[in-house]
């Protein structure tokens, strides 16, 4: 399998894509063609445990590597998730599927490729001929940043720096980051919104000094966003797992179709639906759910992509994004892979601050997708709703999936089985979960944690309970205009 750019400007190996990150044209890598996967062997899936299904896709893609590397890389990587497994299925009422993809290290979605993802990065290396240590980069808006930190500790070669938004992540999640152990890891607060961290991690990227200065210190730049191909295609292995866990249960049959509820930030996550879908996964509706930062909800329902809008800080920080990185990969195939319309709706973007899309682009995104958000009130009136009616404890990022779906039912009279993707774990969230459930919250995040598990009965998970008692060991600020000389400063 090779991969191109969104772009057109580039080609390479699965390798070279995964080590090289972002296309040298700006533009993002993705696969020649969609290998397909018949229901035949989604039955045969069915009977798997998750590690041999992600073999089964992953191959189709990482074709750098043989069948036996990838298993052995999946077995490593899996091995740190906890008792429930990698990415369960929980069925609620009304054929609601509730894809729990929380029970990684670090308690959040991003685990699933960033346990796999230093693996394929330092095979890939050794693969694609690169010598230098490889230096990831890492924009995030709460969750990223410490999975890719836990997953690049002390892995030799590399170095993992990670900015983040300060005051826009939960004190959970900041200080998940802030205390990272390892002596390759670095932390940089930066004074202003994730867009602004995301912005100027792309400048770093797309600057040939820079690469140039970083070359002389022996680093090669990569990414660990889901810009990244090797964090995206190890996502696309949990939906097709969820159809197999509901055609294990008896809940659908092979070929029955079924939907997907996504919440959505940076497009990578619901993205990988898409790709499942273009495989052969038997989709009708994927449901784009969106937080106040509402500007996918809008291009879905308009095709006018406006970045120029107020900026929401929301209790489901991971969301609080306006400019969607992955978006530029569907843009590609809504386009019928047309490169130079891609470049022109970026130019635009980077220009202007908004695109429009119109024709065939616009009818296929209708038909494929489904757009709707959640004000700050609807989603901790679904966490309480979820609770007193299921007992089932949801984050703030899975109530905006959960309202975006009854929103899109109760429109459109599709009540089909559907699979939602539940992004973190609720107590990287205590506060707003808490508040959302009428408790006080008169304490700090971890006493309101407490709190929450004496009423529910749910236990703290242990990667939250220890935060408060772990030193904090990266303070480094800088402003978004300075973040390559905070870099530089940081890996001296």
């Amino acid at each position: 399998m090779r991969y191109i750019t969104t772009r057109g400007g580039q080609s390479g190996t699965g390798a070279e894509a995964i080590v090289q990150g972002l296309g040298c044209d700006g533009g993002l890598f993705v696969p020649e063609s969609f290998p397909p996967v018949s229901l035949n062997e989604l039955a045969d899936m069915a009977k798997e445990p998750y590690e041999a299904r992600a073999v089964r896709i992953l191959k189709r893609f990482l074709t750098d590597f043989s069948e036996q590397q990838i298993a052995g890389m999946a077995e490593v990587a899996y091995a740190r998730f906890d008792e429930h497994g990698v990415a369960p299925l929980k069925k609620l009422a009304g054929g609601v599927n509730v894809l729990e993809l929380y029970h990684g290290p670090t308690l959040a979605f991003k685990d699933v490729a960033l346990t796999l993802l230093p693996h394929l990065l330092t095979s890939s290396a050794k693969v694609s001929g690169e010598t230098r240590n490889v230096l990831i980069l890492v924009a995030t808006s709460g969750d990223t940043g410490k999975a890719a930190l836990s997953g690049f500790q002390d892995v030799p070669g590399t170095h993992c720096a990670v900015f983040y938004p300060q005051g826009g992540v939960s004190e959970a999640q900041r200080l998940q980051m802030v205390t990272q152990r390892g002596d390759n890891t670095h932390v940089i607060a930066v004074k202003g919104n994730f867009d602004d961290a995301q912005t100027g991690v792309k400048r770093i990227f797309s600057d040939p000094q820079a690469a140039a200065a970083f070359s002389e210190k022996g680093f090669a730049l990569s990414s660990a966003n889901s810009i990244n191909w090797g964090r995206l295609a190890p996502q696309i292995v949990y939906y097709f797992s969820a159809y197999c866990d509901m055609l294990a249960a008896g809940d659908a049959a092979p070929g029955d179709a079924i939907n997907i509820c996504v919440p959505t930030g940076n497009f990578g996550n619901i993205l990988a639906a898409y790709y499942a879908m273009r495989m052969g996964l038997p989709v009708g509706k994927l449901v784009c759910a969106s937080n106040s930062n509402n500007v996918l909800t809008d291009f879905i329902r308009t095709g006018v992509y406006d970045a120029r809008r107020e900026f929401h800080l929301t209790t489901s920080p991971s969301m609080d994004i306006l400019i969607s990185s992955n978006l530029e990969r569907m843009l590609f195939e809504l386009s019928g892979r047309d490169a130079a319309a891609v470049r022109g709706w970026m130019a635009d973007l980077k220009e202007k601050g908004r695109y429009e899309i119109g024709g065939g682009a616009k009818a296929a995104l209708s038909e494929l997708m489904y757009g709707a958000w959640a004000a700050e009130e609807d989603c901790a009136a679904e966490i309480a709703r979820t609770w007193n009616e299921e007992k089932y404890l949801i984050d703030p990022h899975t109530a905006v999936a959960m309202k975006a779906l009854r929103d899109y039912r109760a429109e459109t009279g599709d009540n089909r089985p559907c699979v939602v993707a539940s992004t973190a774990s609720p107590f990287k969230f205590g506060r707003a979960v808490s508040a959302a459930l009428g408790l006080p919250t008169d304490a700090d995040d971890f006493a309101l944690c407490a709190r929450l598990s004496d009423m529910t009965g749910w236990a703290v998970p242990r990667a939250i309970a220890e935060l408060p008692g772990l030193p904090v060991r990266h303070k480094a600020t800088c402003a978004p205009e300075d973040m390559l000389s905070a870099l530089m400063k940081e890996i001296g």
